[in-house]
């Protein structure tokens, strides 16, 4: 049923658990966690079976509905551990289905609790949640939002994940929990079956983490994700480009924005240290790279900056060899930003000249504009927009 009005739902305030969390361990790391309660070495593979199927294939959080396993263990587990989610500060819902939450971390050492937002994107046959890797961003591209945000720090593996769960947890896609009435949801099949890592910050730089979060995602045993459905989205972090396809082996999206040096390196400022020719370089090299797998490359298009037809043409020879797909993505509004989507005219002459040289060139339809979850719109700092500033935008998103 369609929402007539975004609305923000108010969410019962959780205290952030002191006791350590299991979510986000591997196999490993589970298997040190139980043996440091006591569990004997000889019983450590099944009790990692067990719990791993408690937490991630039925989403439970409460160790005492874990019936497989012995009364006795289950209340050292709940002493020791947690399986806590994070605290969920806001959920708002878009007019058009997304959805956006906004999280709260505890602290990690020295300093306060921190907050992400991440986004879920309903379409039909899938569901794509997008998920944060970083409080914050350290790479500044003039376009983005979240970019306008300092990095705080980077997100932990327990935090990457507990965003896949938090998701799953309130659209209802764990067996046992119910999906909210009304929600604009996939008609069959998972609710969450795509992530991309395209939320605040950049997952290159926070890769180990990721990488730990991702194997977890994908697990067969588990979430059980298909790596063609994880899609990684960096601005060009070269050496991390195969170090993603070879140890990871998810998808790979390039957050280009411009095919000249001399113009990416204002809109995407890492571009100065690892130029168009490098980055160029690490994608035809991407480990498994087909016409089944592709590289995603995303465009923003920003009007009289990026979006004539000699910027498509050099699109086209850029790419020339590389299995790839672009997508157009038109600028989404935010406070204080400089720029100007393009007309919709120029991105359809943009989009037919890529279509007709072979690359599927799709124009991204603006989702959660009036919630600010719209690509490139995300930030969590506490700043408030005056109310005429706000109706402004959402004029400009509904235009």
């Amino acid at each position: 049923m369609q929402q007539e009005d975004a609305v923000s739902v108010p969410v019962a305030p959780v205290s952030a658990p002191e006791k350590p969390s299991l979510l986000g361990l591997n196999r490993p790391e589970l298997a040190a966690a139980l043996a440091r309660v006591g569990v004997p070495d000889r019983q450590l593979r099944m009790r990692v079976t067990q719990l791993w199927h408690w937490i991630y294939v039925r989403g439970f959080t409460d160790f005492e509905r874990m019936t497989n396993v012995s009364k006795e263990l289950r209340q050292t587990l709940a002493d020791a551990y947690t399986l806590a989610r994070p605290e969920l500060v806001v959920e708002q819902i878009s007019v058009d289905g997304t959805r956006k939450w906004l999280m709260r971390f505890p602290s990690r050492g020295a300093g306060r609790p921190v907050e992400i937002e991440t986004v879920y994107i309903p379409e039909e046959g899938r569901g794509t949640l997008c998920v944060s890797s970083q409080v914050g961003c350290t790479l500044t591209c003039s376009f983005c939002h979240t970019g306008t945000q300092k990095l705080v720090r980077n997100l932990t593996s327990e935090e990457i994940i507990a965003q896949i769960m938090v998701a799953r947890d309130r659209l209802g896609d764990f067996p046992e929990i119910d999906t909210p009435q009304g929600a604009i949801v996939p008609s069959e099949g998972r609710l969450v079956s795509n992530v991309v890592m395209m939320g605040m910050g950049e997952p290159l730089y926070n890769f180990d983490e990721v990488k730990k979060a991702l194997l977890i995602a994908s697990d067969g045993e588990g979430l059980s994700l298909s790596k063609r459905r994880i899609t990684l989205s960096t601005s060009g972090v070269v050496p991390g480009i195969q170090r993603t396809g070879d140890e990871i082996g998810c998808m790979l999206a390039i957050s280009l924005h411009a095919v000249r040096d001399d113009l990416r390196n204002t809109l995407v400022p890492i571009n100065k240290k690892y130029p168009l020719k490098e980055l160029m370089e690490a994608c035809r090299n991407y480990p498994g790279l087909s016409n089944a797998k592709r590289i995603t490359f995303e465009y923003v298009m920003l009007k009289g900056v990026n979006d004539s037809l000699d910027d498509a043409k050099e699109l086209v020879r850029l790419l020339k060899g590389i299995p790839a797909k672009i997508n157009l993505i038109p600028f989404n509004p935010w406070p204080g930003s400089n720029y100007e989507c393009s007309d919709w005219e120029q991105i359809e002459v943009f989009a037919d000249f890529v279509n007709r040289a072979g690359y599927a060139s799709p124009i991204r339809t603006p989702r959660g504009r009036d919630i600010f979850a719209a690509c490139g719109q995300l930030k969590s700092e506490s700043e408030r927009l005056k109310r005429t500033e706000r109706e402004r935008l959402e004029a400009a998103a509904h235009g």
